[in-house]
Formats: C-alpha cells, structure tokens, sequence
C-alpha cells in the first residue's frame, strides 16, 4: 500500500509539474494554480474527465473575465467609482429609473448616440456619468473618463509634440468618451478647434457622455467662435439623450429622502 500510494504521489507530482509548463507555455494562469485544487474536489465528487476539464477551463475563463473587467476599469482612469444602481432616483424626479435602466443595457453605444447630463453643480451629474462608464466597462467597452480641461490640455500638448493624430485615434478608438464639468473653465480658441476635432472624430459612430452645468444657449461662454459652439452643439445633440439633474444639491435631496424612508418606517 505504501509502495502504491508513493507511487501515485510520484506521478501527480510529474502531472502538476507538466500541467503547470503547459500552461505557463499556452499562459493559462489560473489552470496553472487551480489545477491541483480541482482536482482534489473532482476526485472527492467522483467527477468524470470531461468534467474535471469543464471545470478547469471555466475557472480560467471566469479569471481572465475579471481581470480584463478590471484593466477596463483601470484604463478609464474614473476619479471614483459610481454605479448607476446607487442613485438615487427618488431624490431627483425629473430624471426616470426605466431612462437609467435602458442606459444601462448600452444599446446607445451601439448606435453611437451622445448622452448629455444637465445641471447645476452637485446635483448628481459625475455620479451618472461615472455610472455610466463602470457600466459600459463591465460590458467589456474601451472607455475613458476625463474633464474638459483636462483633455484640452492634452490635446494642446500633443500639438506641440507633433503626435496629435494619434491621440485623436486613441480617443477615436474607445467605445465611451467620458467627459465631465464641460463649461467649469472658458476655453481658447486654439484648444476649442482641437476639442471639436475629437467630437466629430465620433460623430454618430461611437458615443460621448458630457455632463455640464450650462443648458446649451450658454455655451456660447465656453468657447469663443459661435460657429463652432453651433457645430459642437449640433453634433452633441443630435440624436442624443439628455437628462436633466436640476438645480438643488443631490446629496441634499437624498439625505431628505433618506430621513423621509426612516420617518415612515
């Protein structure tokens, strides 16, 4: 019995070494870690071959899921993170959970459609439009958020070292534009032109999310030509949806609706 169970221990070892240089070789982490593990429930469930394998190959499918969830997420380079489920809808009424739930699924992004968020500042603009982003991430989409002065100044810097194409292509790339506080700073004409650059670059072939604090007649404030306000607003809004975050302080409505749930409990 010794001599068997030592043999057997012998030819697992050899097994576990051999799976764990395919694996490195075919650069299958997680059957390389995992195997072994496997193994010991497959054997204690009596699973067949088949299904030892099924289970190897799913655990490794399930990993590579999560961490290309997490590079994506990673890559959009959000402040925070906020998900579309913990909004508070009932703190801002004009803007519907059926609208969130549709945004959601992604379909605008399949049919390159903008979304605009309207409103003051804190009524809830960055926490949808990062919700927003974290959704399309958790789809597996190309995503990136950054504010407008942020992308201006890169845009210019790009410019001036001469690569601005390729920037323009990388952000012509992502399935999701992300661009929040649009209107918080004026904007020169130079960095205007480039900004409109990246716009039209997804002109009704891949989507732009923009929150900002100015109803669309003010952009005029933002950007100094009004050919070029007209032009971005057109293309902004067309076909676009746009919901509108209100006036008063999202946290402060929520905290009310909160201590309203409690009241009536």
């Amino acid at each position: 019995m010794t001599t068997t169970t030592s043999k057997s221990s012998t030819v697992d070892a050899a097994a576990q070494a051999s799976i764990g240089a395919a694996a490195r070789e075919l650069h299958l982490p997680t059957v390389r870690t995992e195997a072994a593990r496997l193994a010991e429930i497959a054997d204690r469930e009596r699973q067949t071959h088949l299904r030892y394998l099924a289970e190897v190959l799913a655990a490794e499918v399930d990993d590579r899921t999560e961490r290309r969830r997490t590079r994506r997420i990673n890559d959009a380079k959000f402040p925070r993170l906020k998900r579309l489920a913990d909004f508070n809808v009932d703190a801002v009424l004009s803007i519907q959970p059926a609208t969130l739930g549709q945004l959601a699924g992604g379909h605008y992004m399949d049919a390159g459609e903008p979304v605009v968020l309207l409103g003051d500042s804190g009524t809830g603009k960055s926490h949808l439009l990062i919700g927003l982003g974290l959704a399309a991430c958790e789809q597996g989409r190309r995503v990136r958020y950054v504010t407008t002065a942020q992308l201006v100044n890169e845009l210019v810097e790009a410019a001036d070292e001469r690569v601005l194409s390729r920037v323009v292509g990388r952000y012509g790339r992502l399935d999701l534009l992300c661009l929040d506080e649009m209107g918080y700073v004026q904007i020169d004409p130079r960095g205007a032109e480039l900004l409109f650059q990246i716009i039209t670059e997804r002109e009704e072939r891949a989507s732009i999310a923009i929150a900002t604090n100015l109803p669309f007649s003010e952009w005029g404030s933002v950007f100094p030509d009004p050919r070029l306000v007209a032009a971005i607003v057109d293309r902004v809004t067309f076909n676009a949806h746009i919901l509108e975050t209100g006036t008063q302080s999202y946290r402060l409505r929520t905290s009310k609706t909160t201590s309203r749930r409690r009241g009536s409990t």
